[in-house]
C-alpha cells in the first residue's frame, strides 16, 4: 500500500470534518475539498486494483 497517498486522504478527510463546522456543504472551499478527497480516493482505487 501507499502509506503517503492513505496519510494524504486522511488528512484531507479530516480538513473536510474541519471545515464543515464553518461552511455549508455547497460553498466553493467545501466543493472544492470534496473534489480533491475524490481524486485522491480514485487515485488509491485505480492502485488497489492493479
Amino acid at each position: 500500500m501507499d502509506k503517503l497517498l492513505l496519510q494524504k486522504i486522511e488528512q484531507c478527510r479530516k480538513e473536510m470534518i474541519a471545515l464543515s463546522g464553518s461552511y455549508k456543504l455547497s460553498s466553493e472551499v467545501m466543493v472544492e475539498t470534496s473534489k480533491k478527497l475524490d481524486h485522491l480516493l480514485n487515485e488509491y482505487q485505480l492502485k488497489c486494483n492493479q
